[in-house]
């Protein structure tokens, strides 16, 4: 009997090149509350954290009261940049194929772990027309997000598979150290927001340069862990 085989996928930076949209959203949320705009490469670190925790790391010296207030901020500049036709995050390159290729076998399944709210997960697949591939779509909007586990742990349950038998794919440190933390393996994409080194360094199983490369990558872990 072949076990059930989860892949989980990051959003921002891993599915969809998001950096444009949360780049103008954080700055205009800073120049909103007069506070010096954060560098597109400083606000590029903090993605993928629940956005209350990327505000902080932008402005670690400031309280609770104004990192409540630059989320709120944030939100609403997000939503007037959607209005406005400005957010488009693209699918990057190989990215449907991928999902469908793995799809197609009928021994994966797929879900999704992001640090976006549910409502901006959802706006974003379905702009896409992928919601419906996903078993599991998983935010931080009802418990902990990355690096914390849960996020992980609930894709497991909810789709019925083992961490054995689970990949996560992001972009990001903070998705490597949530699958590690989880218990489970992970493919780093180095076409993302964080550097491919580090993502090594955080514990990656495996690193890929191209969407084209991940069933392959994806198959041979398992097949080394099985």
């Amino acid at each position: 009997m072949v076990k059930t085989r989860l892949a989980v996928f990051d959003c921002d930076g891993t599915l969809v090149d998001s950096e444009a949209s949360i780049v103008a959203a954080m700055q205009g949320a800073f120049a909103v509350h007069g506070l010096a705009e954060p560098t597109a490469k400083a606000v590029r670190r903090v993605i993928g954290l629940p956005l209350k925790e990327a505000v902080a790391g932008l402005l670690p010296d400031a309280d609770d009261i104004d990192h409540d207030k630059l989320t709120a901020g944030y939100k609403e500049v997000f939503s007037d940049l959607r209005r406005r036709g400005r957010v488009l995050d693209p699918l990057y390159p190989g990215a449907l194929e991928a999902i469908l290729e793995l799809a197609a076998s009928n021994v994966w399944l797929l879900g999704v772990a992001t640090g976006k709210s549910r409502r901006g997960l959802l706006e974003t697949l379905d702009r896409h027309g992928i919601r419906e591939r996903f078993v599991t779509l998983q935010t931080s909007d009802i418990g902990p997000g990355k690096p914390h586990p849960d996020m992980l742990l609930r894709a497991i349950a909810e789709s019925g598979a083992e961490a054995a038998t689970t990949v996560m794919i992001g972009d990001t440190t903070f998705d490597i150290e949530m699958a590690r933390r989880a218990g489970v393996m992970a493919i780093g994409v180095s076409w993302g927001y964080h550097d491919g080194k580090e993502l090594l360094a955080a514990g990656a199983d495996a690193l890929i340069d191209d969407f084209g490369d991940l069933f392959k990558a994806a198959e041979t872990l398992m097949e080394a862990a099985l």
